[in-house]
């Protein structure tokens, strides 16, 4: 039992960390009030007024979001990489008593960090000021793929280092 919490429970928090940020309604969540606060936005405007793109159909810009919303733009995606990064890794690390064989082990966990990314989306839609976005499950499934080629790897190359040994 200890080694199933050891191999489970972090999965279950960074997942339940998961469920509660997308239940949580987007004026909670609002970081540009605080970024407001300190942000240089004469620095950031002339450093960034190019950046023009669009994301899930809406444009990304200082012009269209300011400076603080813009900023937030990329604070929340880069949320979403890095805490599916995060996921993936934990579940590739739990599987393993359950699957040895390394490209199955990285598919299982894959294909489960994808379907918690939708099914949170999903879950995100019906939070007040909340939208779902194909965007974010991609980004999301992204960092859960960089993820987990680095385990991949390393555990590849300690596997190898244990062989010579």
């Amino acid at each position: 039992m200890k080694r199933f919490l050891y191999n489970w429970l972090p999965v279950l928090l960074v997942a339940g960390g998961i469920f509660y940020s997308s239940a949580t309604p987007y004026k909670e969540q609002d970081l540009r009030p605080r970024l407001s606060t300190f942000l240089p936005e004469d620095i950031i405007t002339a450093l960034f007024s190019w950046v023009h793109f669009t994301y899930a159909g809406s444009e990304v810009s200082i012009e269209r979001l300011g400076a603080p919303g813009f900023i937030e733009f990329f604070i929340r995606k880069l949320s979403h990489f890095s805490v599916y990064f995060l996921l993936a890794i934990l579940l590739y690390r739990a599987l393993a008593p359950h699957c040895k064989r390394l490209g199955w082990r990285f598919f299982f966990a894959w294909v489960v960090t994808i379907a918690y990314a939708a099914s949170d989306e999903l879950h995100q839609h019906f939070t007040p000021g909340r939208s779902m976005h194909a965007e974010d499950v991609m980004l999301d499934s992204f960092g859960g793929l960089v993820g987990l080629l680095l385990a991949l790897a390393f555990t590849s190359w300690r596997r190898k280092r244990r062989r010579r040994r």
